[in-house]
């Protein structure tokens, strides 16, 4: 499995520190590298990663979808209490 897509990571992490402790524009800058760094390293991994993550945002996707339906049932509920 090659290993290239640690490159463009590890820049990311450098660069995102950078934007974090940086109050100036540079940390703009920085913060726009850091983003193409990530997006390139996505694009570069092995395909089980990148469905390991796709795996991960799936399920993450379904629970917050879960709590906000329960939630909005709730919301719903309420209101034709507040109506009787």
């Amino acid at each position: 499995m090659p290993l290239f897509f640690l490159i463009p990571l590890c820049t990311a992490l450098a660069t995102g520190y950078l934007f974090k402790k940086s109050t100036d524009e540079i940390s703009y800058l920085a913060g726009v590298f850091t983003a193409i760094s990530l997006i390139l390293s996505l694009v570069l991994a092995p395909w089980q990663i990148q469905f390991g993550l796709l795996m991960i945002v799936l399920i993450i996707t379904n629970r917050l979808l879960q709590e906000n339906e329960s939630k909005q049932t709730e919301a719903t509920r309420k209101q034709l209490r507040q109506i009787k």
